[in-house]
């Protein structure tokens, strides 16, 4: 499991799920602010007890600001299967007031799928509000929990 928040400011655009949503809002974070991603690479990495994101990427490295958290992901996947380990599913759920992400789901399960190199019918990526309640409900971030199960072949 893998949980991840980043609060939101006026800009002009998200990544999420390793998608470009165009909308009047940024992520504030060190890297592009994926945390879709960010969660996921936690999970991935705590399913082998190998740590969190921040162990692996620290933001207080400049190595890694405004880093394609792309390339993040596909670094803890290879960790992941260094260790022997392939992934069998991932499910996502990301909280959000706003933006809608209802038509951006697809795309994030496509290009996880890709990074992750499995089929994108083995990605989960679901998206809900807190019916304005919280933090998210206040569009004043998003928070995303990540699961993955792990096969050793």
């Amino acid at each position: 499991h893998g949980y991840d928040v980043h609060a939101l400011e006026a800009g002009n655009g998200i990544r999420l799920g390793g998608v470009d949503i165009d909308c009047d809002l940024r992520l504030i974070a060190h890297s592009d602010g994926d945390v879709a991603l960010h969660a996921l690479c936690d999970a991935l990495l705590g399913a082998l007890a190998l740590g969190d994101i921040g162990q692996h990427f620290p933001d207080s490295d400049e190595r890694y600001r405004g880093a394609d958290s792309i390339t993040l992901l596909r670094a803890v996947y290879d960790l992941v299967q260094g260790r022997g380990f392939n992934l069998v599913n991932a499910d996502l759920t990301i909280i959000a007031q706003k933006p809608k992400l209802a038509d951006y789901r697809g795309a994030m399960q496509a290009a996880i799928a890709d990074a992750l190199n499995c089929s994108a019918q083995q990605i989960g990526v679901k998206a809900t509000t807190s019916e304005k309640l919280g933090f998210t409900g206040r569009g004043e971030g998003i928070a995303v929990h990540a699961v993955v199960l792990l096969e050793c072949p």
